[in-house]
């Protein structure tokens, strides 16, 4: 086991927010009928990061200089993100499903314990992870992808996530200062992402689509597009009595003020994204696990789109969130039915591949044949 998990990556976490976010996007949309089955899968993601948690532990504590390697390591650091997103997703769901199984009171406190480290966490790595590119990591522009994005969203599922406490907080100044703080990490996140996301799109422009293995990471710009949506959402739906009057409307104004805009711009995204992704397939995309970047963004334009249809009323938001969540059950099957081949066939766990030393030996084929 300690031999086992010296290769494994913060990455791993990104299978606990697309299962986690399987069910919490199941359980916006009221859809009736499987809330048990959405209970069973939200256990399946408490599982998963109790799991990995263990593993993690036991990475850093057996092999510490490949546990450093990955901090310093600019493709694999952005991923130390998906710890906070990991513990904040699972604990949503405690309230949202969790409470089922485990009753209220305990829901309450699994959640309140989960959302603090994951705030906690997700705060260090939007300031640790942007320091070490900017000190440590040598990176050009060119190397630019949307696993840069991580880090910075996770205090958005922070924003998005905490106000499901606030009604069980006292009255007065503990909920009102719980609100105003995911607000101001709202911020925090939105204008982080805004200062990366051209930096990302340059790329995509000038230097060509991405390779075949990074080419999922594009749904991962959706992320920050539907969590902030969803995050206003939530923000309306515990501001009255929370916040004085006005401010407690204009959170109702802001969820269909900026929700709506964004929510076009995650659909236009989404749109570029798979075509991106049909592009790469054609050209003999295999699996990595990059393929779970095809659930938990997807899962927050599920959120977002509820939330709209709650504050706006129309039913087109209902039907779009349902499609969605059918988008994301397709992306969940096939990112789980890989890893699930990967860790049995024992791929997934695998050390680098060692690089030949020297150039390949040439052979005294004709041209035709070397082709082949």
């Amino acid at each position: 086991m300690v031999t086992a998990v010296r290769y494994l990556g913060p990455n791993w976490y990104a299978s606990v927010m697309g299962t986690a976010a399987l069910a919490t996007a199941g359980a916006a949309l009221g859809v009736g009928g499987i809330h048990e089955l959405l209970v069973g899968v939200w256990a399946l993601s408490l599982l998963q990061l109790l799991a990995l948690l263990a593993a993690r532990a036991l990475h850093w504590a057996h092999h510490p200089d490949q546990a450093r390697a990955h901090l310093l390591d600019p493709a694999m650091a952005p991923f130390y993100g998906c710890l906070s997103m990991a513990l904040l997703a699972v604990g949503g769901g405690t309230l949202a499903l969790g409470r089922d199984w485990i009753g209220e009171p305990a829901a309450v406190a699994l959640d309140a314990v989960l959302f603090a480290a994951g705030t906690a966490v997700g705060l260090a790595a939007a300031v640790a992870v942007p320091y070490l590119m900017a000190v440590r990591h040598r990176v050009e522009p060119g190397q630019a992808t949307p696993v840069w994005l991580l880090p910075l969203v996770a205090p958005m599922v922070a924003a998005a996530l905490g106000p499901r406490l606030v009604p069980h907080l006292p009255a007065g100044q503990a909920r009102e200062t719980l609100l105003l703080a995911c607000f101001a990490m709202f911020g925090l996140s939105l204008l982080a992402t805004l200062l990366m996301l051209p930096l990302v799109f340059a790329r995509l422009v000038t230097g060509g689509p991405l390779p075949l293995a990074l080419t999922p990471t594009l749904f991962l710009v959706l992320g920050p597009l539907g969590q902030s949506t969803t995050a206003v959402g939530a923000f309306a739906d515990v501001a009255p009595g929370v916040v004085p009057a006005p401010y407690d409307g204009g959170f109702g104004l802001l969820a269909v003020l900026y929700g709506v805009p964004v929510m076009g711009f995650a659909l236009l995204w989404l749109a570029l994204a798979v075509s991106h992704l049909v592009r790469a397939r054609r050209q003999g995309m295999r699996f990595a696990m990059t393929w779970w970047a095809f659930t938990f963004p997807v899962g927050t334009c599920v959120t977002g789109a509820a939330a709209l249809g709650r504050h706006t009323g129309l039913a087109v938001y209902d039907w779009l969130a349902v499609g969605l969540y059918g988008l994301l059950v397709v992306g969940w099957v096939a990112a789980a039915s890989g890893t699930v081949r990967g860790l049995l066939g024992g791929a997934l766990l695998a050390g680098p591949r060692p690089v030949p030393a020297g150039p390949l030996p040439v052979t005294g084929r004709t041209a035709p044949d070397a082709v082949r």
